[in-house]
């Protein structure tokens, strides 16, 4: 008995991909060489149920019924069960559990994956065909007035290499040097970002804190003076509003700062009324913290005050700055906040302005993420707007340097999309870099410096052949993402051939008057041609991979058809697929338009 079924194929899966509440799926299993004694569809979503399989009226090896999805937001899991003879079969996901094809079972489950999202869930409109640009506040430009500013922190020169300071007890890297970028540095800048083609811009923490990094935070409720003022920041939001440029900020809301005034109290008063809001082992040296970083002690999320302070107060962190300006949050550790209180920020959030934008960091598949012993959906509608594509990130880099084959790259994203709501999808911040990455160019070069103790990784140099096969790579990279499902960031510096190895040596800061400029004109050249086909950003997405180096992505809907051909080879192919064929040089691209 041969049994088959691909859920990315309408025969035997339709509608296919997320579907909202309510919906109506019907699901089919091949069954062929031996007639079976019964048909199951198992299905899973908190509890166990089965429905019998009928063979169709058209095809009698074809066995099919219909399943109306919950009418509240899930995750729905199914397989089938076969019988025949007293023989027992059973059937579902692929091996990879990607989706698609499957494969029989033999032992642990795995199940196919349908999304049952919220009908009503919707994103803001201006996050469509987007293109965002990611800012580390302190590397990005400086103005007059930061030395005046800068206090008795160390301030160095704008054209002075990035250093690694070893903290004296850990042996981490102490990030105390200053470069003085501020807002009213990327003010100046707005008229470049708007050249590129940016419209939106994502900072990194801007509010007081003792890092260059800025993610120990003594203040959620001030700006860090090195950066400028409440009314730096308020300017700098109308000034980008006027050009089509909307400012996102980076909420820091899992942890503190351990010099926060209220962590200082709380470990001076075990009775005082910031005690609480931590969470104490031992009182007062023994306390959570992130990730084990002293520095860093965790907020205590469930507690009422401190939702109140960041959620639900009049004044509370996550309204006040959009009252500001902000044109929405991107949430740092997302997937370390409970989904409670993801949905109480949501519903403030929005409250307070129906078009701001929720982003969130995780790293993996976000509608089956699992953290803290619980499976996380962030794409129902309930919570999250998007997420920062890494997988999509991940994969190209692993396809661009030949790691993995265009075939594969295809199925891990027929996947992810699949699993995810097309108002999702459309949100998705589709990442190169970030400070969290070494930079993509060294990446791209081979040259990544993660085999060096980190103290030395801050002398990787390209040479001129490896910089030049970067800046190829970087280019295949940049036009692949824009036709991809989501809005294209880039990381500050990626555009004009930055380099650096892993963190601190990827936050330099930005070459101003020493850019790659042919790398500089292609990145606003492709950015321009995102905003030129609209079909980029409500296009149904297909790929083909007609060969391991080259990949076919197709973006078609009524109102047009676009086509990307990337070779990722270092010698020419000639492909076809989507009725073209092409011939492309090593590493090239080719785009059509209709």
């Amino acid at each position: 008995m041969v049994c088959y079924h691909d859920s990315r194929d309408p025969v035997y899966r339709a509608p296919s991909g997320a579907v909202p509440c309510a919906t109506e799926v019907t699901l089919r299993l091949r069954v062929t060489e031996k007639v079976p004694d019964s048909v199951l569809l198992r299905i899973w979503n908190g509890k166990e149920t089965f429905y019998p399989m009928h063979p169709s009226e058209e095809d009698a090896t074809l066995y099919e019924v219909c399943v109306t999805m919950p009418q509240t937001p899930c995750l729905v899991w199914y397989d089938f069960h076969i019988w025949e003879g007293g023989q027992f079969s059973w059937y579902g996901n692929a091996e990879d559990r990607l989706g698609g094809i499957g494969a029989p079972i033999w032992g642990e489950a795995r199940s196919y994956q349908i999304t049952v999202y919220d009908a009503a869930f919707h994103v803001p409109e201006w996050t469509h065909g987007a293109v965002f640009y990611q800012i580390f506040p302190d590397r990005f430009r400086t103005d007059r007035a930061a030395h005046k500013r800068a206090g008795d922190r160390l301030l160095v020169a704008w054209d002075e290499p990035v250093a690694f300071h070893a903290d004296a007890q850990t042996g981490d890297h102490y990030p105390v040097d200053f470069y003085g970028g501020s807002l009213r540095g990327i003010r100046e800048k707005l008229p470049y970002l708007q050249e590129l083609g940016v419209t939106a811009l994502y900072l990194n923490p801007c509010f007081a804190a003792t890092s260059n990094h800025r993610y120990d935070t003594i203040d959620w409720k001030k700006i860090d003076p090195l950066l400028g003022d409440e009314e730096d920041f308020r300017a700098l939001c109308q000034a980008a509003e006027q050009v089509g440029i909307r400012v996102i900020l980076d909420g820091v809301f899992s942890h503190a700062g351990a010099l926060h005034p209220f962590f200082l109290q709380a470990r001076n008063d075990r009775n005082s009324e910031h005690a609480k809001w931590f969470i104490f082992k031992s009182w007062p040296d023994d306390y959570k913290c992130w990730w084990g970083f002293r520095n860093l002690p965790e907020l205590d999320k469930n507690n009422p005050d401190v939702r109140k302070y960041f959620i639900s107060d009049d004044d509370a962190v996550s309204r006040r700055w959009l009252r500001q300006g902000a044109a929405g949050w991107r949430l740092d550790v997302a997937d370390e906040l409970p989904m409670d209180y993801l949905r109480q920020l949501r519903t403030a959030v929005r409250a307070e302005d129906e078009n701001a934008y929720l982003l969130g960091e995780v790293w993996e598949d976000a509608s089956n993420k699992v953290s803290y012993g619980e499976m996380r959906c962030y794409c129902l509608g309930d919570t999250l707007d998007g997420v920062m594509n890494y997988p999509l990130r991940k994969a190209a880099l692993a396809f661009l340097m030949g790691k993995i084959s265009a075939s594969r790259f295809k199925r891990h994203m027929d996947c992810l999309y699949e699993n995810y709501p097309a108002p999702f999808a459309s949100a998705l911040l589709n990442v190169m870099g970030s400070h969290d990455r070494v930079r993509t160019l060294n990446v791209l070069a081979g040259v990544d410096g993660e085999d060096l103790p980190r103290s030395q990784r801050g002398k990787v140099r390209l040479s001129a052949r490896q910089r030049e096969l970067g800046k190829q790579r970087l280019k295949l990279m940049l036009q692949l993402i824009c036709m991809m499902p989501g809005m294209p960031c880039v990381y500050y510096g990626d555009e004009a051939g930055m380099e650096g190895a892993g963190d601190p040596f990827n936050r330099a800061p930005f070459p101003w008057g020493k850019e790659d400029k042919e790398l500089q004109a292609f990145f606003r050249q492709t950015l321009g041609q995102y905003h030129a086909c609209p079909v980029l950003v409500d296009g149904a997405l297909a790929m083909e991979a007609p060969h391991d180096d080259v990949l076919f992505v197709q973006r078609k809907a009524q109102s047009g058809c676009a086509l990307l051909a990337v070779n990722r080879g270092n010698r020419p192919h000639k492909a076809s697929a989507f009725g073209h064929t092409v011939t492309l040089k090593a590493r090239s691209c080719a785009f059509w338009q209709a």
